[in-house]
């Protein structure tokens, strides 16, 4: 069947009408006179008329790869999926002398996906003469041709940039920035930066416009409690219309107190704080900073708002962890949710052989800890720390007494083999080092930093139920790499690894490897 071919309706002829009055010019087919057009037939009619004449047959629509957008012009580009309602409405607007007729259906035939070609047959109607209406249906073809966006050509633009987010943290580590990093990439908060730089307190995210900075932002303060300043540089002005142009830049500076970080708060702060304990651990970050006091698993939460009136730094850190060793422990039965308080007896993994120093110390592990295990925890007898928090503490009625030798902080795995192959992994995200290349010195502490971090996600289900794990599918690169690993796990063969292992089931599938994987065998 021939799409181009008119196809005529019935006329428009009154009911009980005089019949044939006169023959056609043409056939000499016999019609009615007073409904005729031109003393034509309909099979004459259909043959010589084309209402569709003027009506374009191929056009061009502009379609931009990065964002999956359409241009509207003269300068807007709208979002429409393949074969949808919107992309069908486009099409339609892009024809000229459309207006002219009556569309009555409007629909996609299939072309190849990779043809570049999309095709749209359109029936519409038109009158001829007075009482005969026409209708008939042709195809338009429409060229999709590539063309960059504004946006997307700004991401590829050095120093383009409207609003910028300084994220900074004060510490001498980078295991906040290892967890903020994987929940920008679970939530996508990334999507709509033009540039991310890395810095020396932080990172740097780069937005081409100030909606986008201000959404980021609310997403840090959903995650992590962090301190908001703004500022605006005037770039241009227009003197004569009032216009004026901005670039603005956030400030967000997280609170300084990390996960296992141990917290000597202000006498009066910790009052305030239902009356907990002034020395307590920080066993997690969220929104607000959550604090235990590890002997009566009495809990807190410090706000951002509340810590930034009177700010104060965390007392130890995790790199002042020291490894215990239990030598007895008894749980006394008093549970707070996955805590359950005990009392153990521990000495320093250094001291063994060396001397019988042991000490007490009660602890939120009642629960994981045995007798024999190794647990790592900050050692406050025989060390001075620079806190007038803690002069306070030990200087006073109530708490001057309860200040313990250690405070255990979580279970240690010594057994753990370095270079275990994990079944998971982690994401990582795209930033721009800049001048800040790490030496080699730098370069491995960051290395360990990170694999303390893949070891905490390990030990924690709470942690692990926030991130998005995916399952290493990579194959070993040769035969020359199963032998070295063959050799190290004949070396380690003694020392069985007892650290916690992450079942295939809380993992998710990487499809972008999947996608190189299925490349490579094409």
């Amino acid at each position: 069947m021939d799409l181009d071919a008119p196809m005529a309706m019935a006329p428009m002829v009154a009911t009980g009408g005089p019949g044939a009055t006169i023959l056609c010019c043409n056939c000499g087919a016999p019609i009615d006179g007073t409904a005729s057009a031109g003393a034509l037939c309909y099979d004459c009619l259909k043959s010589t008329v084309d209402i569709s004449q003027g009506i374009q047959r191929e056009a061009t629509l502009h379609f931009c790869r990065d964002c999956d957008r359409w241009l509207m012009p003269p300068a807007t580009w709208v979002t429409a999926a393949p074969e949808s309602r919107e992309l069908l409405s486009l099409c339609l607007k892009r024809l000229r002398n459309l207006t002219k007729v009556r569309i009555i259906d409007a629909r996609f035939v299939w072309t190849e996906p990779h043809s570049r070609r999309i095709k749209v047959k359109v029936t519409v109607q038109d009158s001829v003469a007075d009482g005969v209406l026409m209708q008939q249906s042709f195809e338009v073809v429409y060229i999709v041709a590539h063309q960059q966006c504004r946006e997307c050509a700004k991401s590829y633009t050095a120093n383009v940039w409207r609003a910028a987010v300084q994220v900074r943290q004060k510490v001498t580590h980078k295991r906040t920035f290892l967890l903020l990093e994987q929940l920008i990439l679970k939530h996508q908060a990334h999507r709509d930066t033009i540039n991310i730089k890395e810095e020396k307190d932080g990172i740097d995210f780069y937005f081409a416009q100030r909606n986008q900075a201000e959404a980021f932002i609310h997403f840090l303060k959903s995650v992590v409690p962090v301190n908001i300043k703004d500022s605006r540089h005037l770039i241009s002005a227009d003197t004569h219309t009032g216009n004026k142009s901005y670039k603005f830049n956030y400030s967000a500076e997280i609170v300084p107190v990390c996960r296992d970080d141990l917290v000597a708060l202000p006498l009066r702060l910790a009052k305030a704080l239902g009356n907990i304990s002034p020395l307590v651990l920080c066993w997690r970050i969220g929104t607000s900073v959550n604090l235990l006091d590890p002997n009566t698993l009495q809990t807190a939460e410090l706000s951002s708002d509340i810590y930034w009136r009177a700010p104060f730094q965390p007392l130890a850190g995790a790199t002042e962890l020291v490894e215990f060793i239990v030598m007895d422990i008894e749980p006394t039965g008093v549970r707070k949710g996955k805590w359950v308080l005990g009392e153990a007896t521990v000495a320093r993994a250094s001291d063994l052989g060396v001397n019988d120093n042991t000490y007490f110390a009660r602890t939120h592990l009642g629960n994981l800890l045995h007798a024999g295990d190794s647990v790592m925890g900050y050692m406050l007898t025989g060390t001075n720390f620079n806190s007038d928090a803690l002069d306070a503490i030990e200087n006073s009625r109530a708490y001057g007494s309860t200040i313990p030798d250690v405070v255990l902080v979580k279970k240690h795995y010594p057994n753990r083999r370095k270079n275990k192959r994990r079944n998971w992994k982690l994401k990582r995200m795209a930033k721009d080092e800049g001048e800040l290349l790490p030496k080699a010195a730098d370069q491995a502490r960051m290395e360990a930093e990170y694999e303390a971090f893949l070891r905490d996600v390990e030990e924690d289900e709470e942690l692990r139920a926030a991130l998005a794990l995916y399952k290493n599918t990579k194959k070993k690169k040769s035969q020359q790499q199963d032998a070295d690993a063959m050799s190290i796990a004949e070396t380690e063969m003694t020392a069985e690894d007892d650290g916690p292992k992450i079942s295939m089931d809380e993992l998710l599938d990487d499809f972008d490897e999947l996608d190189i994987q299925d490349d490579e065998h094409a």
